[in-house]
């Protein structure tokens, strides 16, 4: 919000304390950081359940694929190894589902359900500056008479303008007092209103990773070759490669 005050019909008298005003901009600051806070972490936990779900799904796409195969028609040991990965796969997706699920309601939807309290208050803080310049334009009214020769019509003119000045003057106090109260209440309200939620975020990874332990595990069980190394593994798979590439189908002209 702009506080550059207008030009034309500036009061001569202080009428809101400089102290006042400088506490009025530094509580509205901090809601406007908070604003801007949980939209973006409001996107980032979407991008996230997003980013989840895109993994869980092509996770299972490529067990399936595999299935579908000619690699697994001939070979019954890796069409088990492949079935157990794509059972694996689909217990992970449903369990990734139920997490995204979780963390989009008791996170995302707090999350957007707190920002949707934002345009209210920024409407009640645009009422009041609006209200402030009215009541600086009347008080500049009301100045311009009393600087003037008191005669019978200056006289009318003044007492009219401080009649239009009084409930202006009114309407502001009450504004800016009731916002100089609620918006500190309003930002501490933020730790008791998102505790609940980050809560359930760490119990919903927590489930999660639990369970995909377990799933590992057996899949690891199910899968694993005892006796043989990652090292192994990969000089094994070299010796293999090289017995393909010595076929003169695939060897270099």
């Amino acid at each position: 919000m702009s506080w550059i005050p207008f030009k034309i019909g500036q009061p001569k008298k202080q009428i809101v304390p400089k102290t006042v005003e400088k506490d009025f901009e530094r509580e509205y600051g901090k809601l406007q950081q908070l604003e801007d806070q949980t939209k973006k972490l409001q996107k980032d936990m979407k991008k996230s359940t997003d980013a989840d779900v895109a993994m869980s799904k092509s996770a299972v796409k490529i067990s399936s694929d595999l299935l579908s195969n000619p690699l697994c028609e001939q070979d019954p040991n890796f069409l088990a190894m492949v079935t157990a990965l794509d059972t694996a796969m689909k217990r992970m997706d449903s369990f990734n589902q139920e997490k995204v699920n979780q963390i989009q309601k008791t996170v995302i939807e707090p999350l957007k359900k707190f920002s949707s309290v934002f345009p209210s208050l920024n409407m009640a803080v645009k009422r009041r500056e609006q209200t402030l310049q009215d009541y600086k334009r009347l008080q500049s009214k009301v100045e311009k008479y009393e600087e003037k020769e008191k005669t019978g019509p200056i006289l009318a003119k003044l007492h009219q303008a401080r009649e239009e000045l009084r409930p202006v003057k009114e309407d502001f106090e009450a504004k800016n007092k009731q916002l100089l109260e609620e918006m500190p209440k309003f930002y501490s309200s933020r730790i008791n209103y998102f505790e609940p939620s980050f809560e359930s975020l760490i119990r919903a990874q927590v489930v999660y990773y639990t369970e995909m332990h377990k799933i590992f595990r057996d899949l690891t069980e199910q899968i694993d070759e005892p006796g043989l190394t990652d090292e192994q593994r990969e000089k094994e798979n070299e010796a293999k490669l090289s017995e393909l590439r010595a076929l003169s189908i695939v060897a270099d002209d």
